[in-house]
Parts: structure tokens; C-alpha cells; sequence
């Protein structure tokens, strides 16, 4: 090889290093633009779909009984879908009764028995309940005639065969945990170090977390997330002190995720002690008391899903299942809503049950069901 060749393969090598060093900084960017996309898609006010044909449901749910089980009557997110579930079921004519309990699966065990041995037509898992856990007692529910639904429990990512359940409604978690590695990235201008709490109990929780995972990691490479497991019955007593004990580990968080917003008054105790009160916390539920506290500036955004929405869509597969209409489906239908600073005040001070979305679905689902 001559000196001259050497040179040029020498600089062509240069040449190639410099490119690839180059291609490797242009690829660590963090891509705000479609970050900040998705946020907007998510910050317009939901309009109404009908999610199926139109059909009488005071005639044929005039009598019937359906019992409501969700993982734990203390969080406020489930207990206020049922409380939407109460309030329509009333409008139509018929018998929603929730099951209080404290996320002890003895005491769901203990529901499904009572709703057999109460002449209910239904029993509902709600919230996060995992048919699969309960396997005997819903056999026992369907030997004695009643049909049994579950909600909100899983992400529709997960698919499992659920023996025995008539209607099954998982939710796009995995798109919500995109939603909000999307909002973070873009207030962090893909600065991000997060902080995240999640329940491997609740059956979505993983996918919802891995999603939102994979979203970050697509958005922003240089970014970084730490997940954390807290039982849903250990919320109260570990929330604060595992967020307390990573916040000072890591000095560097700048993000706070608990991944569904109830868990928010928990890392809140966690921020004052460590001096944090800066931390911006991200969550998803749309939780009233959660749009009190982005109001106050507690809490910067939640992804809100409307719980009255969730109520009545709920509510609406059943019946369809209930009533034999034939075209009950496979997924719930709610969509997701950003709230921050600039709208949380629409959704009342103090927030409300199934307030901030608009009204839509309320007269949209009304009108399905033949009351106007």
C-alpha cells in the first residue's frame, strides 16, 4: 500500500467514526415534536361515539339486580365509577348495589356468594379484580344462573381466556402509559428521570407500565425511569416511604408517576419531607379529589377518564349482554382527557363525579338507551 492510499483509507476511517458519533448524538435526541402531537390529541374535549345499536333498556332491565365488586372501596376512582353505575342504573329502572370491601380477596369471595344466595341477575369484577383469582366462586355464580361481567381489569394488550365471564371490558392502559411518557417528556424537554409507583396486584399495571416504558425510551433515549411495586392494601402505609427513601437515593428525579392518581396523596407527605416540593407528578384516573389537587398545584397533570363515562359504558355492555341485543363489546369504551392548570377549574372546584368532559355521553347514552 502506497503512502497516499494509506492516507485516504486512514482518512476515510476517520471519516466513518466522526459519521457514526455523529448518527449515535442525532439519534439521543429526544423527539418533541411527536411527543408533544400525542399531548395535543389528548387535550381536546371528547365527543360521543355510539358504541353500539340502539335498544329499550328500561323494558328489558325492569327488575333486574346486579351486584359490583371492585378491588377496594377505599379508592376513590372505583368507588366513584360506581357511583355513576348507581346513579344510571336508577334512570333506567333497575338494581346496582356495590359490594364494600377493603381489596381482600376473601372478601370478594364473600360477594359472589352473597349476590347467589340474593337473587341477583349479575355480579361485576370491577376495577381491577383478576377473574381468573376467583375461578371457583364464579363457577359457582354461573351453576346458579347468574351472568358475570368484569371492568377496568386488564389491559386489552392482555389477552387471556377468562372462564365463566359473559363480558369481558379491558381498557387501552398501554395507550395511556404513552400519553403520559409523551407529557413528561415534553415538560422535561426530554430531560427526564422518573420516579414511578405502580401495583403489580392490579392486572394492568405492568403492560400500563411497560408501555409507558417503551414510549420513553422511543421518545427520549437519554431518559430514565425507575418502577417501584406497592400492593394496592400497602398504598396508605408504603407509598410515602418508598417514594421518600428513592427521592433521596436519587437526588436527580425530576418526575413523579404514580401510575394511577389515588396514589398521588401518598408522595405528597414524601415531597415535604425530603424538600422536594418542586417534584411534578403525572398520574391517570381523573380522580375528583386528583383535579382538586392540580387546582392547587399539588399535582401538575392527570389523564382523565370520565367516571361517569366509564359508568354508563359499562353498564351498557352488560345490558346488551343482559338483554340479548347482539352486538356487545369487547373493549371499554371511555376516551382518555388531559387535564392540567388550564382546564382542571371545568371539572368543578371542588371536582365532580362526571364533570370537565363536556356532556356528550350523557345525553348520547340516554338517547341509546331509549329514555329520550
Amino acid at each position: 500500500m502506497t503512502q497516499t492510499t494509506s492516507f485516504i483509507v486512514k482518512s476515510l476511517s476517520l471519516g466513518t467514526a466522526l459519521a457514526l458519533v455523529t448518527m449515535t448524538a442525532q439519534a439521543a435526541e429526544p423527539d418533541l415534536a411527536t411527543a408533544q402531537s400525542i399531548v395535543d390529541e389528548h387535550s381536546a374535549l371528547p365527543t360521543f361515539t355510539p358504541p353500539g345499536k340502539p335498544f329499550d333498556a328500561a323494558s328489558c332491565m325492569a327488575g333486574k339486580k346486579i351486584l359490583s365488586i371492585p378491588t377496594s372501596s377505599s379508592i376513590p376512582f372505583v368507588a366513584g365509577i360506581q357511583e355513576g353505575m348507581v346513579e344510571a342504573a336508577e334512570e333506567i329502572g333497575f338494581e346496582v348495589r356495590p359490594w364494600q370491601n377493603q381489596g381482600q380477596p376473601t372478601q370478594w369471595v364473600q360477594g359472589i356468594e352473597y349476590a347467589i344466595a340474593n337473587g341477583y341477575d349479575a355480579v361485576d369484577l370491577m376495577g381491577g379484580i383478576d377473574p381468573n383469582a376467583l375461578a371457583p366462586q364464579i363457577a359457582a355464580a354461573k351453576d346458579a344462573g347468574l351472568k358475570v361481567f368484569a371492568s377496568h381489569h386488564r389491559d386489552v394488550t392482555d389477552i387471556k381466556e377468562e372462564p365463566g365471564v359473559d363480558v369481558s371490558l379491558p381498557l387501552s392502559f398501554s395507550r395511556v402509559g404513552e400519553i403520559i411518557a409523551s407529557w413528561i417528556v415534553t415538560k422535561t424537554g426530554g430531560d427526564a428521570n422518573v420516579l414511578v409507583i405502580g401495583s403489580d396486584d392490579v392486572p394492568p399495571s405492568q403492560p400500563y407500565w411497560k408501555s409507558f416504558e417503551a414510549k420513553l425510551a422511543e421518545l427520549c433515549p437519554d431518559c430514565k425511569a425507575t418502577y417501584y411495586n406497592v400492593p394496592v392494601s400497602d398504598w396508605a402505609t408504603k407509598i410515602q416511604t418508598t417514594t421518600q427513601s428513592a427521592l433521596l437515593q436519587d437526588p436527580s428525579i425530576n418526575y413523579l408517576f404514580p401510575i394511577y392518581d389515588s396514589m398521588s396523596q401518598f408522595m405528597l407527605p414524601a415531597k415535604a419531607m425530603t424538600g422536594r416540593m418542586d417534584l411534578p407528578i403525572a398520574s391517570f384516573n381523573g380522580t375528583p379529589f386528583i383535579l382538586d389537587m392540580i387546582q392547587n398545584g399539588d399535582v401538575e397533570m392527570d389523564v382523565g377518564e370520565s367516571l361517569g363515562w366509564i359508568a354508563r359504558s359499562s353498564l351498557d355492555a352488560y345490558m346488551r349482554d343482559i338483554c340479548e341485543v347482539g352486538d356487545t363489546p369487547d373493549e371499554l369504551y371511555v376516551p382518555f382527557y388531559i387535564f392540567d392548570a388550564s382546564n382542571a377549574e371545568t371539572a368543578g372546584t371542588p371536582a365532580e363525579l362526571d364533570k370537565g368532559y363536556g356532556d356528550a355521553h350523557v345525553a348520547g347514552f340516554r338517547t341509546l338507551w331509549g329514555l329520550e
